[in-house]
C-alpha cells in the first residue's frame, strides 16, 4: 500500500490527537517547524512531547499550552542559551505544569533504537559521572550476562506519532532524507503512525551521499510542504536562519511578546507559505 498524500493540515488533523506522544525530529537539519506550528494551529493539548534536542519549535509548542511532558536531551537554544518558554513552564508552571524527562543524546538514540527494535529498554555505556541518574527514575543499570559489566538502560520509545521533514518523496510516497540525519530512522520505525512533510515530490529518488530511505509501507502521510523545516534547514534548498536563532532569545523571554509574536505569525497564518510571506513582509 502506497503512503496516502494530504494537506499538511488534514494529516495533523487526522493522526495528531490530544494526549498523544508525539516526536518532531531532526537533528538541527530537517526540523518540522511547519508541522509543529500546523499542531499549534490547531490547538492540540496534552501532549507529551519527545525530541532529542527540543530547539526552538518545542520551545514555541510548550509556550502555546500543546505539552504536558517532554522526553529530550539537551533542552536550550543552540549557541544562544535558554528557552525561555520551556523554562518558564518548568519553573513557574506557564501556561501549564510540564514534566521533564532528561536524557543524554546517546540515551536518546538508545531509546529510539529500542523502540524500532520493539524491544522494552535499550542499553548503553552511559550516564557514568553524571547526576541524571538520581533525577530521573527511568535510568536505570542492568548487569550484561556475558561479560558481568553494569550499563545504563532506558525504556524504549515508541511515539503514537512520529513526524518528519524530508527532501523527497516519490509518487509512491517513499521518502528520501540526507545530509545530518540524526535518530530520523530509528524515530520514523519506532512509531505507530509516520507522518512526512517533504520539500519536493519527483519521479524517482536520485542517489545521494549518507541518504536514508524511507518506504513507503511504514508512511502513513506524506504532506507536500516547500520550507517546512524553516527557519532549519534543509540541505540542498536552503541554509539554516541563524539570525532567527538569535532574535528568539528576545522575543520568547518576555510571556507578551512571545503571544504576540506567536499570533502574528503563527496562529493568523494560514499555512506555512503564509507563515514564510509574513517574516519576508516583516523582514523588508
Amino acid at each position: 500500500m502506497s503512503a496516502r498524500f494530504l494537506t499538511l493540515a488534514d494529516a495533523i488533523a487526522e493522526h495528531v490527537h490530544d494526549g498523544a506522544c508525539v516526536a518532531l525530529e531532526g537533528f538541527t537539519h530537517l526540523i518540522p517547524f511547519a508541522a509543529g506550528h500546523e499542531i499549534i494551529r490547531q490547538r492540540r493539548h496534552d501532549l507529551h512531547l519527545v525530541r532529542m534536542t527540543p530547539d526552538l519549535i518545542y520551545d514555541q509548542m510548550i509556550g502555546m499550552g500543546c505539552a504536558r511532558k517532554l522526553t529530550f536531551s539537551w533542552g536550550g537554544n543552540p549557541g544562544v542559551g535558554s528557552l525561555h518558554r520551556l523554562r518558564d513552564a518548568v519553573e513557574q508552571r506557564w501556561p501549564a505544569p510540564l514534566q521533564l524527562d532528561e536524557h543524554s543524546h546517546a540515551g536518546m538514540a538508545a531509546a529510539y533504537c529500542a523502540g524500532a527494535a520493539r524491544l522494552p529498554f535499550g542499553v548503553l555505556r552511559g550516564y557514568l559521572d553524571t547526576d541524571l541518574p538520581a533525577h530521573n527514575p527511568g535510568i536505570r543499570s542492568v548487569q550484561c550476562p556475558y561479560t558481568g559489566e553494569t550499563l545504563a538502560a532506558v525504556p524504549a520509545i515508541n511515539p503514537d506519532v512520529t513526524i518528519l521533514h524530508a527532501q523527497c518523496a516519490d509518487r509512491q510516497g517513499n521518502i528520501a532524507l540526507h545530509g545530518i540525519v540524526g535518530a530520523a530512522r530509528e524515530a520514523a520505525l519506532a512509531a505507530k503512525t509516520l507522518v512526512v512533510t517533504v520539500e519536493e515530490l519527483v519521479e524517482n529518488l536520485a542517489p545521494a551521499m549518507n541518504a536514508i530511505l524511507l518506504p513507503h509501507w511504514i508512511v502513513s502521510a506524506v504532506a507536500h510542504c516547500p520550507g517546512g523545516a524553516y527557519p532549519s534547514y534543509a540541505q540542498g534548498h536552503y541554509e539554516r536562519d541563524n539570525a532567527f536563532y538569535l532574535h528568539w532569545d528576545a522575543i520568547s523571554r518576555d510571556r507578551e511578546s512571545f503571544l504576540a509574536w506567536m499570533d502574528a505569525h503563527v496562529l493568523r497564518s494560514a499555512d506555512h507559505r503564509d507563515f514564510l510571506g509574513g517574516l519576508l513582509e516583516d523582514a523588508a
